[in-house]
């Protein structure tokens, strides 16, 4: 298969700008190669719509014994959200040596401690697949970089080196480990650039031919049916001494060609962003409609946490007013908690340093944890609170009160009715406590919100009268009723109401302009009353209580989706 022209000069575009002189024809040529294996699926499918939501797991998050993780994974899903859920984000199910996954030791092969990639696709039958591309690192355990120590085969030319005498004062980076580690080659001692952690050794994307080896395994995983594609760690891509290695234009350009390649191969594919910054800079992944499809909302767990806290929405409607308009090929992904910590650095500049320090202490007093990170200076500070959701809502800025259940189903309608795709972590759907037993066994903060649940334990804690239960099945009816609303696509036009700091509201309008849903949320334990301006006074039908509203008040947390219809 030759490229077409138009793909070719894009191609031929990035890689100039890339790498500039070092640029010639063979790379192309070469690029041209691998794209050319693999088979190009046309149709004109949206990318996504109001039925699409995600769920966020690990391999073997739910396990039973003897069983195989991944099959177990299916049987409950199957099982309990088929109907709710469309798309799965197996967290990276590679062999790996580190950090639950994100050591990856081979790119291309399923951890077989999970299963095979029979296991991946017979989840595919009821669910689109969402992917890790771990595009950063790879394990220092991996065959490359035993290459790399050898000094022979693929490999060998894949890390990055630095002499450590380098002043890399300015490396921005989100860890207080060391940035250089140095390791025993066949030519001596070498420093090799460690972003994440010495395990995690940072590859070499000045380097063509390793750029063309990440583009064969992206569309290694495209192939096998992935549809959303999660560029991990993307910020941190290129690096160059004397800057701060965050957001350098090269990255860009990268997250632009693995764009043109994969919408290529599979128009529908969607390439979303990990980039947990300062929301500015999350934005710029947008680029011009040419880079990430989706981004993550990074903002938008904490802002949430801290309104929920205080009973205050002036910071999160402020920054929600701040969001960009979409069009139809860009989009937001939603989520209150993932498989890391809920992010700091993300509230920079959206909310003063009193409220982010009383925050991070809050959650200390709820059993959450902090992860830190190195400053130019050589201070630390806060990067992420290790908690999860749940136990993150037992309580407010007054103390612990009898209200989680209801804050946190508030928590998780208010990110369902933002503008984009809304994403569960499995330990959200679940309802799951601070693991902190785990914590104690690992020594890692982030494992408080990583338990693996026994199978036949979290069936008879759903089927139990417990909190779980209930805001499963809450969860449950309201992703359901969600996807039937034409207002909830997620380019469907966003609009935030001022109805005082109490409540949050925002109106979504559908595409075909023939449905409005207001929804209106209660922030606080008191009741609270609401007026709607002309423009809405019709919505009156609560979605959520299938039925009309006799009086505009709210109990304590209490949300409802107003539509037309």
């Amino acid at each position: 298969m030759n490229l077409s022209d138009k793909i070719s000069k894009q191609l031929e575009k990035r890689l100039q700008f890339v790498y500039k002189k070092n640029y010639s024809d063979k790379l192309l040529v070469k690029l041209a190669e691998v794209i050319a294996q693999y088979p190009r699926i046309q149709h004109n499918k949206e990318k996504w719509d109001e039925k699409e939501v995600v769920l966020i797991t690990y391999g073997d998050s739910i396990k039973k014994e003897g069983e195989v993780p991944l099959q177990t994974l299916k049987k409950f899903l199957d099982e309990k959200v088929k109907d709710q859920l469309s798309i799965i984000h197996i967290l990276p199910f590679f062999p790996y040596s580190s950090d639950d996954g994100f050591s990856v030791i081979n790119f291309r092969e399923v951890n077989p401690e999970l299963g095979n990639w029979d296991d991946v696709k017979s989840l595919n039958e009821n669910f689109a697949l969402m992917a890790d591309l771990v595009i950063n690192h790879a394990s220092s355990k991996s065959e490359w970089f035993h290459n790399f120590l050898k000094q022979e085969g693929k490999g060998k030319d894949y890390f990055i080196t630095e002499d450590p005498k380098t002043d890399l004062s300015q490396v921005v980076r989100p860890r207080s480990t060391p940035l250089l580690t140095a390791c025993k080659t066949s030519n001596g001692i070498k420093h090799v650039w460690t972003t994440f952690s010495a395990d995690q050794v940072d590859l070499n994307f000045s380097n063509p031919e390793l750029l063309i080896e990440m583009v064969d395994i992206l569309l290694g995983y495209i192939s096998k049916g992935a549809q959303i594609i999660r560029l991990d760690a993307i910020a941190f891509l290129w690096k160059e001494t004397g800057t701060t290695c965050l957001h350098l234009p090269e990255t860009h350009e990268v997250v632009k060609l693995l764009r043109d390649v994969a919408e290529y191969i599979n128009p529908s594919v969607v390439i979303l962003t990990e980039t947990n910054v300062p929301n500015k800079e999350n934005l710029s992944y947008f680029g011009n409609n040419d880079e990430a499809h989706m981004v993550y909302q990074f903002s938008l767990p904490p802002l949430l946490l801290h309104a929920l806290h205080t009973g205050n929405s002036a910071y999160l409607n402020k920054w929600a007013e701040s969001l960009p308009e979409l069009n139809d090929e860009t989009t937001f992904f939603n989520f209150t908690s993932s498989h890391d910590g809920i992010g700091v650095r993300p509230l920079e500049g959206l909310l003063p340093d009193n409220e982010k320090t009383e925050l991070v202490n809050n959650m200390q007093k709820f059993g959450g944890l902090v992860n830190y990170k190195s400053n130019y200076d050589g201070t630390q500070s806060p990067y992420e609170l290790n908690i999860t959701y749940f136990d993150a809502l037992k309580g407010t800025q007054n103390g612990m009160d009898n209200f989680q259940v209801e804050r946190f189903l508030t928590s998780q309608i208010v990110m369902m009715s933002f503008q984009g795709v809304p994403a569960f972590y499995i330990h959200s759907l679940t309802a799951t406590p601070n693991y902190l037993e785990g914590v104690a066994k690992t020594k890692h903060n982030r494992t408080i919100n990583r338990r693996k649940w026994n199978f036949d334990e979290l069936q008879q804690i759903l089927n139990s009268d417990t909190p779980q239960k209930k805001v499963f099945e809450s969860l449950q009816e309201l992703i359901s009723l969600r996807k039937r609303q034409k207002a909830f696509h997620p380019n469907a036009k966003q609009e935030i109401l001022e109805m005082g700091n109490h409540l949050l509201a925002l109106a979504r309008i559908s595409k075909n302009k023939k449905q409005t849903i207001v929804l209106v949320a209660n922030l606080t334990d008191k009741e609270q009353s609401f007026t709607l301006s002309e423009q809405f006074k019709l919505c009156t039908f609560d979605l959520i209580e299938n039925k009309k509203i006799s009086q505009k008040s709210l109990k304590p947390y209490q949300c409802m989706w107003l539509s037309t219809i």
